[in-house]
């Protein structure tokens, strides 16, 4: 293409007289075609600003007669993270700040999203919101109804333009002359033209069977509300009730002063978007200028806000809704919900995002978010009566380790299998049961609904647990002490330890500097580089001895490291024991599994050798495998268990099998693969008929991860 380019220039360099006349007629026409893409996105744009007023006019028509459960929409702010619609729900306008305020500045901007439907409000439209959004406990009706909404998000940003209706299958999100608005189901995802509605509704009624992830969505006919806790649950319902009758009244005095066309373009009350209920009781910032100058209104507003007049992050309909306690009723026996787990501080800034998409996609009753205040239990106890059901954990390798500890308290009969979300930094059990190695692969709504079909048809494999008995000995200040952890992944002791634990303080003093995953990795890569230089681990094979299995295994002269594994992924998917690599002592090892009931055991030879390993220019040195690790210090050392580093005192580490898990495996294109969810679900529809039980199919998962894996 250059060598076209750099002829044509030549060309017009070495023509005759023409050649200006011929160059201003190209830069005329490009000129042109600019011009008029410009105009054909403008008018697209507008023509779908057009769809969507449209689709929410004829659904106010037709809402009361639709009969469907509705509740409050739960405010949250939402400062332009992510896609966003680009039109208020409330008014109608563009959210988008005008020409005069900066890119700065608008991001500043608050802007309102709800956390279960995902539709966006100005912050001063919010609280004339309509009661519109979908009710996740409708416990007593015979069935779900379709939930109809319009489509908020902006029409670029979707993958509108490829679907289809799916009453007349006739495309939807093509704004032709004269098409037909359209609607989307908020439970099972699908579009549908206005007009085919209502054939639809006169033909087969408007039962919803929630799409295509109806095995993992908890109907909400089988959610109720239990109750809420003393005076928050009576607050809550005066709450709701002043909110509904204020955002009528505010409707029919606007209407009165300024006629229905320009009833949002008077005096907006701004919605408090304080956390805690106590501090709510009045919302007082009034709103007095036009349209055209909102976005300088909403800078002054903000400016306030930050300045303590109001107030972070969640709304009061939220905080209420938070308060609420769901349980669970005539739940099918061969019912299969997704519990789903978030840490919303792995990640980076990707945990309220993505905890808003998973509502949108399920019921926000089977999502909890993990943190000081709440942990895995919360949702473990809302499906305690469940006998089937399966956990999605969303977030790093510790994360997992926090949920399966929880779940192992439990006793469950049949214990839920795990699947992995990875939103962590190395994410290695994630990359070995092949969900994929970050956040990147789902990327994208339709790469969400994708991965929870995934999930829906993984298999079930093992996954050992081994228990680390930390013994350090007695000093002349400190006496004699034993704990226990317990290890997923691997162990290591030595260099790359020391680079975990600097990293580790250097996070604990300044959180605010480690973001996100590609920052927290390039400053483990200086960790790294320092430890090159320093070498502090050089002495390890003179202070730490190693015994596996009973007998002493020799450690080379030139380690700094040794590391115990027990997955086949190491510091973000580095492979240490190489199966497919042909080594010298291939008769004495057999091949690494993370179900076999063994551990292997590696050195490495200091943190340049590291980093070799990363790129694949170099392979650890195999030791030994063994089902009983003996590790013993003789001085201080750092020691990692899944990422977790701390400082060994002279002692033992003993790591013994502890037992095992169930865990879900994205179902490979591989034939075993297949094989293997097929099987999975052959084992649990003859537990749910009663012809074995927990225990015999527990012994076949075992057997079958063995052989097929």
């Amino acid at each position: 293409m250059m060598e076209v380019g750099f002829s044509f220039i030549h060309w017009l360099i070495n023509s005759s007289a023409d050649s200006p006349f011929i160059f201003g007629w190209l830069v005329t026409g490009s000129l042109g075609v600019l011009a008029l893409v410009y105009t054909l996105l403008k008018w697209q744009n507008k023509t779908s600003l057009n769809w969507i007023k449209a689709a929410a006019r004829e659904k106010k028509k037709v809402w009361k007669r639709l009969r469907v459960p509705l509740s409050h929409h739960q405010w949250t702010d939402d400062y332009g993270y992510g896609p966003q619609p680009s039109t208020c729900c409330v008014c109608l306008h563009s959210l988008i700040p005008g020409q005069n305020v900066s890119n700065k500045a608008a991001l500043s901007i608050p802007v309102h999203r709800c956390s279960v439907c995902g539709v966006a409000a100005h912050f001063y439209c919010s609280g004339s919101a309509a009661k519109d959004c979908k009710c996740v406990a409708q416990a007593g009706s015979d069935h779900v109804r379709h939930h109809w909404s319009e489509r908020w998000d902006n029409m670029d940003d979707n993958a509108d333009m490829s679907a289809f209706c799916f009453y007349c299958d006739e495309p939807c999100g093509v704004p032709f002359i004269e098409a037909s608005p359209m609607w989307h189901c908020l439970w099972c995802q699908r579009l549908i033209h206005v007009k085919c509605h209502m054939i639809m509704s006169k033909e087969s009624g408007d039962a919803c069977d929630l799409g295509s992830l109806r095995r993992v969505i908890l109907s909400p006919v089988h959610v109720k509300v239990s109750g809420e806790s003393g005076v928050n649950g009576v607050l809550s319902t005066i709450k709701n009730e002043l909110a509904s009758i204020r955002g009528q009244m505010r409707r029919k005095r606007n209407r009165g002063k300024n006629g229905n066309a320009q009833s949002n373009s008077g005096k907006l009350l701004l919605e408090d978007s304080v956390s805690n209920p106590a501090k709510n009781l009045v919302n007082g910032l009034v709103v007095k200028k036009l349209r055209r100058d909102r976005s300088i209104d909403c800078l002054k507003k903000v400016s306030d806000m930050q300045n303590g007049v109001g107030a972070p992050k969640r709304s009061k309909n939220a905080a209420f809704n938070y308060m609420k306690k769901y349980s669970l009723v005539d739940l099918p026996p061969d019912a299969r919900p997704l519990l789903v787990f978030i840490n919303a501080k792995s990640g980076g800034q990707l945990g309220p995002f993505l905890h808003r998409r998973l509502n949108m996609l399920l019921n926000p009753v089977q999502v909890f978010e993990l943190g000081s205040c709440q942990g895995p239990d919360a949702g473990l106890d809302l499906c305690s009566k469940v006998k089937y059901f399966r956990v999605l954990v969303c977030g790093g390798d510790g994360t997992v380790a926090w949920v399966l500890d929880a779940i192992e308290k439990r006793n469950f009969e049949s214990p839920p299998p795990v699947a992995i979300l990875p939103l962590g930094t190395g994410n290695d059990l994630s990359r070995v049961l092949q969900w994929g190695r970050g956040i990147s692969v789902v990327d994208g709504q339709g790469s969400l609904r994708t991965f929870l079909q995934d999930i829906d048809h993984a298999a079930v494999t093992m996954l050992d647990r081994w228990s680390v008995k930390i013994v350090e000995e007695s000093t002349k200040i400190f006496p004699a002490r034993e704990s226990h952890k317990f290890m997923m992944n691997y162990l290591g002791i030595g260099c790359d330890a020391k680079v975990a634990y600097e990293f580790h303080m250097m996070r604990q003093e300044n959180p605010e500097k480690f973001c996100s995953q590609f920052v927290n990795k390039l400053r483990y890569a200086k960790e790294g580089a320092r430890d090159i230089m320093d070498r502090a681990c050089a002495d390890l094979p003179w202070q730490v001895w190693l015994e596996v299995d009973g007998k002493d295994i020799d450690i080379p002269k030139d380690s700094e490291g040794l590391i115990v594994l027990n997955i086949g992924s190491y510091m973000g998917g580095v492979d240490l024991w190489q199966n497919d690599y042909e080594h010298d002592d291939d008769d004495s090892f057999s091949i690494q599994s993370m179900h076999d009931k063994t551990l292997e055991v590696v050195c490495v030879r200091g943190a340049w050798h590291l980093g070799k390993l990363q790129v694949g220019l170099s392979h650890a040195r195999r030791l030994a495998q063994g089902k009983v690790i003996r590790i013993h210090v003789s001085s201080p050392f750092p020691v990692q268990i899944d990422g977790e580093p701390f400082i060994q005192q002279p002692g033992c580490l003993e790591i013994t099998h502890h037992g095992q898990v169930f865990m879900l495996r994205r179902a490979s294109d591989e034939p075993r693969g297949h094989a293997a969810a097929i099987m999975n679900e052959v084992l649990l529809d003859a537990e749910c008929k009663g012809v074995i039980n927990a225990c015999q199919k527990k012994e076949l998962l075992q057997q079958m991860a063995l052989h097929l894996s």
